[in-house]
């Protein structure tokens, strides 16, 4: 065997190794979303399930969507509660791994066996448990409040979209912290103690330090996270679902990811509903962007 075949077979091996389950992410991903595009240029309806063929729409499906002011109202109230649940997810998250650094190991212990337990508990049971919360007659919330002098006796926290996105944005967050504050502290364990002390020796202050040193070691870290995090919150569905369905009106609360599931598996409308998941994954994309060329640019940089 001569030294340019083995170069050659050594080149090929990792591909073949990974070529297997390559195809069957393509498979069981691929799939799916090409049965979801295709459904889009059609009506497909009940009659459809019950053997009639679904007829070709091309993009009337499209067209009737785009012109829909109700849609865009949803996407604005989409796009809104993800960036805000990110915002407010990312800069708890990176505090608590920034404190969790400071801590003694039996504190920092018990604060992480606590954020597992948090990240790991079933969401229909967190949101059962979040629900009798809020209750409008029995829950501990309102109870607080009213005791320590607030008007909150009998207040419908679902009743009133402002306040059932506050109540969603708590559930959402507190399900999402526990990752990024695991990942972030991950990443701090990593940092050169010797950049710490030679800027503490230099006279940077804490501030300096988180700014100047921290933060920029852990970038990349930061930019993966926030990337998962936006992903995440623009596919919100559980949470918001189980909470319209506690009390919240559905119309006034839907984000793309309900709006999906009532025009399909509520309305039937299955046509309608894929050209929308088509267009919540161009908007996935589109606010992705952004922040996969800041990886790529990290990536070029380093």
């Amino acid at each position: 065997m001569t030294e340019r075949t083995r170069r050659t077979r050594g080149t090929a091996l990792p591909y073949l190794l990974i070529g297997p389950a390559v195809l069957a992410l393509c498979l069981a991903l691929g799939y799916p979303l090409l049965r979801q595009l295709v459904l889009s240029f059609q009506e497909f309806g009940l009659a459809q399930q019950f053997g009639r063929p679904p007829e070709w729409v091309g993009l009337a499906n499209y067209r009737e969507l785009l012109t829909d002011a109700y849609l865009w109202r949803v996407t604005a109230r989409t796009v809104t509660f993800c960036l805000v649940n990110a915002a407010v997810t990312m800069v708890l998250g990176v505090g608590l791994a920034l404190v969790m650094r400071a801590m003694s190991t039996p504190v920092r212990l018990l604060t992480q066996t606590g954020l597992l337990l948090a990240w790991a508990m079933p969401v229909v049971a967190s949101l059962t448990v979040w629900q009798w919360l809020f209750d409008t007659q029995y829950g501990v919330v309102n109870y607080v409040l009213t005791s320590m002098g607030g008007d909150f006796q009998g207040h419908g926290w679902l009743l009133r979209p402002l306040s059932f996105f506050f109540v969603a944005t708590v559930v959402v967050v507190w399900m999402s912290v526990p990752f990024v504050a695991f990942t972030v502290y991950a990443a701090l364990t990593q940092l050169p103690g010797e950049l710490l002390e030679a800027a503490e020796i230099d006279g940077a202050g804490v501030v300096q330090r988180l700014r100047y040193v921290i933060l920029p070691t852990i970038r990349t870290v930061l930019l993966v996270v926030g990337l998962l995090q936006i992903i995440w919150d623009l596919r919100v569905f559980t949470q918001v679902y189980i909470l319209q369905e506690a009390g919240g009106s559905a119309r006034a609360t839907n984000l793309l990811g309900t709006y999906i599931y009532r025009l399909g598996i509520g309305g039937g409308d299955f046509g309608t509903s894929a050209a929308v998941a088509v267009f919540m994954l161009a908007l996935t994309v589109v606010l992705t962007a952004p922040y996969v060329r800041s990886m790529l640019r990290q990536e070029r940089t380093v």
